[in-house]
């Protein structure tokens, strides 16, 4: 059984929920395979986001820092800042199948000591202890599968996966779901650094 980390999306609910779906789900963002999902409702009665450029600190919503190129980061206002950079799939292969937006993202929570931990959101139910990659040129991370969520299985790992992912190119993730379909996600890695170097400067 795969014992994963705290899971670095559990501060994906309600507001800032909403507001990522609500990019992603935009027609200039949209991944080539139409989700037909649509945002999930928000928890504990909080309203569904604003756009992320209009948002306002002290309301709970995630605050937009920045877009470079294929990444954007963003911001939780409070106490306990959480900050992110964010990208949806280029490419999703089988372009026939059905599933939710998915999105890769590296968060930073110093209130947790965590920085830079990676996490892709694949839009499905994944296999769990079912080989999953990550590939970034010629080097392979392997993933370990959490409901619809992918980490990095070894932490050790991790540091030097976002060094590789820094370099640029694209991220290819591989996984299965959990009703057995193969599926490949390409991810561009242009503006990563500028993104994460913005998120990471707002949660020092």
């Amino acid at each position: 059984m795969i014992n994963l980390r705290s899971p670095a999306l559990r501060f994906l609910s309600g507001a800032v929920f909403v507001l990522l779906f609500s990019w992603i789900s935009h027609p200039a963002h949209a991944a080539p395979a139409k989700p037909k999902a649509q945002p999930p409702a928000s928890q504990k009665g909080t309203a569904t986001a604003a756009p992320a450029s209009s948002t306002k600190p002290g309301t709970g919503q995630a605050l937009k820092l920045g877009q470079f190129d294929d990444w954007i980061a963003y911001a939780t206002p409070g106490a306990k800042k959480i900050c992110y950079a964010l990208s949806i799939p280029k490419e999703r292969l089988p372009k026939n199948l059905n599933r939710d937006p998915g999105y890769l993202f590296v968060s930073y929570r110093p209130d947790e000591k965590v920085r830079g931990e990676i996490a892709v959101v694949m839009g499905f139910a994944v296999k769990e202890n079912s080989p999953a990659e990550a590939l970034l040129g010629s080097s392979k991370f392997e993933l370990a599968g959490k409901d619809t969520s992918l980490f990095v299985h070894n932490a050790a790992e991790e540091g030097t996966m976002l060094a590789a992912m820094k370099r640029g190119g694209s991220l290819v993730v591989k996984a299965s779901s959990k009703r057995g379909n193969e599926t490949t996600d390409r991810f561009s890695l242009a503006g990563i650094v500028q993104a994460l170097d913005r998120a990471e400067k707002e949660c020092k």
